[in-house]
Order: C-alpha cells, then sequence, then structure tokens
C-alpha cells in the first residue's frame, strides 16, 4: 500500500448537497429525521470515511437551502450518532463569533468522551451577518473576526489541557476520587477573553478534539496553519487548488508544524452514472429541480449582495471579495472569468453544489479524477458533497470507493477507533 492515503468525510444535509436534491425520487426530503441521519453515518462507516460532518447557521432564511432553513443543532445531533457508530468521526461547527469559548470546550469534550475519541471542531467566524440579529450585536467586519478566532483557539485548546491524563483516580480504599495536583486552572487574561478554568470534564480522549477549519483569506490560512488538522476547501480549478495547497503548507514550519500533520480535503460533488453519458444525464435532471428563488438567494450569500439587479445572461460582473466568505467568492469569480461565465452559469453553478466544485461521470471517471487531484497534491482526499440521499452517497460507496480501494489509495479498514487514527495524527500532550 502507498504510504500516503487519501482521507474521506461526508458533508450531511438530510435533504442532499444539491439545492433541490431532494426532489429526486427516492431522496429524503429531512434534516431533522434522526433516522436519516444514521442512516447516512451507516453508510459512511460501510465507506470506512474517517469523518462525517455537520455544518450549521445561526439564522434562518425559508428561501435559502432546505437543510440550512430547517435543522438541529449540530452537537445534539452528533450526540445520539455517538451513541449508534463506533468508528465514524463526528464533526460540527462551532462558531468563534458567537459562541462563548468555555461552554463550546466543554461540549466538544464531553462529544469526544461519549464517542470514545471521535469528536472534531469546525472552528468557524461565521460569515452571516444576519446572525447578529439573533445574539443582540452588530457583525464584527471579517479580519475582526479573525483576531477574535486566533485567541479564542488557544483559549478553547488551553480548556482541554488543564485536567492532566489520569487525574480521576477513584481509589476506594483511601476515599480519593481526584488528585487536585493534575488539574490547573487556565488563569486566562487577553484582548478578547478572560477565562479562569479549568473545565467540569476531565481530559479526553484524544487529548484535543480533532481542530477543522475552512478559512481561505490571509488571516484564515494563517489561523489553519497554526491550529488546524483539517482545513476544508473551495476549488474548482486543479492548478489553483495546487498552489493553494502549496501556500497553505508553507506557513506550518513558521510555526512549528509538520506540513504532512494537516489534511486538505476540498468539497466535491460526485454525480455518478454507469456512464459519463448518464451522469451528465442525472446532473441535467438534478439542475431542471433547482427552483429560481433558492437559487438566487444562495448566490447572493456566496457574493455578500442582492444578485437579482443584474441580468441573468450577462457576463459576470466585476465583483468585490464579499466580507463574509472569501473562499467561495474567489473560487467562483475565478472560475467565471477563467470560462467566461455568465451570471446565470454562475446561478446554476451555485444551484447544483452551493458553490462547490462538481464532477459528473461513471466510477471510473470520477475515482481517476480523484486519484488525480490527490497525487497532484492538489488534497489529501475530499470532503464528498452527494447531491441527495442515501441514493447518491449509496453509489460512491458502493462503486467509487472500491476502485479507490483496488488502485491502492484508501482503506479496507479502518486501523483505530479514534479520528486521531484515521488520520495519522498524534495525541497531543498537556501542557
Amino acid at each position: 500500500m502507498p504510504a500516503r492515503q487519501m482521507h474521506l468525510g461526508v458533508f450531511v444535509l438530510g435533504t442532499g448537497n444539491h439545492i433541490a436534491g431532494w426532489r429526486h425520487p427516492g431522496a429524503y426530503r429531512s434534516f431533522e429525521d434522526l433516522s436519516v441521519i444514521q442512516h447516512i453515518a451507516r453508510i459512511a462507516e460501510r465507506g470506512k470515511f474517517d469523518l462525517l460532518f455537520l455544518g450549521d447557521n445561526l439564522a434562518m432564511d425559508p428561501g435559502a437551502h432546505p437543510s440550512f432553513a430547517a435543522r438541529f443543532e449540530p452537537l445534539t445531533m452528533l450526540a445520539a450518532l455517538a451513541a449508534t457508530t463506533t468508528h465514524l468521526g463526528l464533526g460540527a461547527t462551532g462558531s468563534t463569533t458567537y459562541a462563548e469559548p468555555y461552554n463550546l470546550a466543554r461540549q466538544f469534550a464531553s462529544l469526544d468522551h461519549l464517542s470514545g475519541g471521535r469528536a472534531a471542531w469546525n472552528a468557524v467566524t461565521s460569515s452571516g451577518a444576519k446572525a447578529a440579529e439573533n445574539f443582540g450585536r452588530i457583525h464584527p467586519e471579517h479580519d475582526a473576526r479573525y483576531e477574535v478566532a486566533e485567541e479564542y483557539v488557544d483559549v478553547v485548546r488551553g480548556l482541554w489541557d488543564c485536567w492532566e491524563d489520569g487525574a480521576i483516580i477513584a481509589d476506594d480504599r483511601t476515599g480519593v476520587y481526584i488528585d487536585p495536583g493534575k488539574i490547573h486552572p487556565l488563569n486566562h487574561e487577553g484582548r478578547f477573553f478572560k477565562v479562569k478554568g479549568p473545565l467540569p470534564t476531565s481530559r479526553s480522549p484524544q487529548g484535543h478534539p480533532v481542530i477543522l477549519q475552512a478559512g481561505s483569506s490571509g488571516p484564515g490560512l494563517r489561523l489553519a496553519a497554526r491550529t488546524a488538522d483539517v482545513v476544508f476547501s473551495v476549488v474548482q480549478d486543479m492548478a489553483e487548488a495546487q498552489a493553494g495547497y502549496a501556500a497553505l503548507k508553507g506557513l506550518m514550519p513558521g510555526f512549528g508544524r509538520d506540513p504532512d500533520t494537516l489534511s486538505v480535503l476540498p468539497g466535491v460533488m460526485p454525480v455518478i452514472g454507469k456512464t459519463d453519458a448518464e451522469a451528465r444525464a442525472l446532473l441535467n435532471r438534478l439542475q431542471s429541480y433547482v427552483d429560481e428563488r433558492n437559487a438566487m438567494v444562495m448566490l447572493s450569500g456566496r457574493m455578500g449582495q442582492d444578485m437579482s439587479k443584474y441580468e441573468l445572461d450577462a457576463p459576470v460582473p466585476d465583483l468585490p471579495l464579499p466580507d463574509s466568505s472569501h473562499g467561495f467568492a474567489r473560487a467562483m469569480l475565478a472560475k467565471a472569468k477563467r470560462e467566461g461565465m455568465t451570471l446565470r452559469d454562475l446561478y446554476n453553478l451555485t444551484g447544483a453544489a452551493r458553490g462547490h466544485w462538481v464532477i459528473a461521470g461513471s466510477p471510473t471517471t470520477i475515482a481517476d479524477t480523484l486519484q488525480e487531484w490527490f497525487e497532484s497534491r492538489a488534497c489529501d482526499g475530499f470532503n464528498i458533497l452527494p447531491p441527495y440521499f442515501p441514493g447518491a452517497f449509496d453509489d460512491f460507496v458502493d462503486l467509487v470507493v472500491p476502485e479507490l480501494q483496488r488502485r491502492g489509495l484508501y482503506r479496507k479498514e479502518y486501523s483505530g477507533r479514534m479520528l486521531r487514527d484515521h488520520l495519522g495524527l498524534e495525541r497531543p500532550k498537556g501542557r
């Protein structure tokens, strides 16, 4: 087997990652049904996936993607999944802008205990300004959010280290339950936070839950290079992906980190058919389901402004990067310029995969493409975004994963029980 193998995550939206995937025959139509999420998790474990990932949003828009408008709180859902899975990593978004670091550190440490060492925190700065209205706050500007996030992540990691391993001794002979010498306050006093600690939660199985990030701006990349274990990237072009991969990995030695300890997983929506032509026909059928209002809401969100004011069949205008998420806007605008796209083309791209990369083809074609990206150092694996569940995910696991395994690019069995085992990461030493 090659020394380097792919990592695979699955981005779960109960109604499918395609904005209208729920309309496909046989597709699930709810993101508020535990049995749906449990079934998806079983498929992921059958495919030996590293990670199941749940995003989050802190504001509701009825015109948005159906699974953005009606969803469970992700940590609650993952706690339930911890009881019905055995190996699968369980990752969720937690906001560094609208959550207290003490509470968040405790929640993810608890999930790590409940799952036996499979928790992962996606540290995001929350790009949607509408969230501020639900917290009685003014949404900070982009770079200001990352200044807070830098300190926030340090506070969370410090809280995870307040307990030493073996602090609970439970000696029935002496009656001593906890060794107080192995528990330490954090006593953090910084620019944004003042947190004493420790948590009322012992050191978790992984030491630190795995840290995920998805920022692609300068501040986002610096934070990822310093603190992240996995980075979700937004891509549309292999050469750009290679350049971004090299740039991110190149920052890590400056923070005393080995570049091989971070995995870059671009989001990709595979549309699979028995043949390439059948896959393209399936993609066209999915696109025919798209409701214009929902796709326009999504496109406007990605671009940070109301896009309905522009002519759909005109070339994509020169647009500034929004104050929200740089990654989606940058990748989509670069693709539009490179390929001479109209705004309608961009609208259709957003309606398909919310701005992520879409590939359509036979299982062999899909495997060939993923292998090329992986071996050319454009990534370390992929965050798979099935257009609908369960059928499209079954197809990937039953048709593409075996092809990757035959090529020696992907595991046939789990090598350990914890998410850090899957990712080849050492357990962090306590401070």
